[in-house]
């Protein structure tokens, strides 16, 4: 009967187990720290993906569940310190410029795609864009699996927690910002 119950909490996502990811952060992946997201952080994430019921939906519960992972980071790391863009905490521990943050959406997404939670799209590698070769940008790239639309995850423009700005490629090639 145990077993029974095991399996059946096993397949209806109620055993969801802790999850380690590494994340990087005081500006240019200078320090690496592995980030221990709880089962309720993962339930959360989880129920948010699960409602999505199309791909635009999901772009939304995808940008709450990068804040939400952001906050649990925070609360190990001193990345709860980082500020939106790079001015506003500049010299701080804990700092994330836009290469910090899309290796930790990756590492976010990734973690997500792995589990099964996004039916609508698949993780690609980060992106940068680069306007004037000196001030280059970078940000975390999903495309949705019907369309083949790429879309940014950005959660460089905001402090920590804060959901990230998810929006299509060209647009962000554009100089999109929230």
């Amino acid at each position: 009967m145990r077993a029974w119950l095991a399996l059946l909490m096993l397949c209806s996502g109620l055993a969801a187990q802790a999850d380690e990811v590494s994340i990087c952060y005081n500006y240019d992946c200078a320090v690496t720290a592995k980030v221990n997201l709880q089962v309720n952080e993962l339930r959360a994430a989880r129920r948010l993906l699960l409602r999505a019921t199309d791909a635009v939906e999901e772009r939304e519960a995808i940008s709450l569940v990068i804040g939400l992972f952001e906050v649990a980071a925070g609360q190990q790391t001193p990345t709860w310190a980082d500020k939106g863009r790079n001015v506003n905490d500049d010299g701080v521990d804990g700092r994330m410029d836009c290469i910090d943050e899309s290796a930790n959406a990756t590492a976010y997404l990734h973690l997500l795609e792995g589990r099964g939670w996004l039916k609508y799209h698949r993780v690609l590698e980060p992106l940068k864009r680069a306007p004037l070769l000196v001030n280059d940008h970078w940000a975390a790239r999903i495309v949705e699996k019907k369309t083949g639309q790429v879309f940014v995850v950005d959660s460089w423009f905001l402090d920590n927690g804060q959901p990230a700005f998810v929006v299509p490629l060209e647009e962000w090639r554009n100089g999109a910002e929230p």
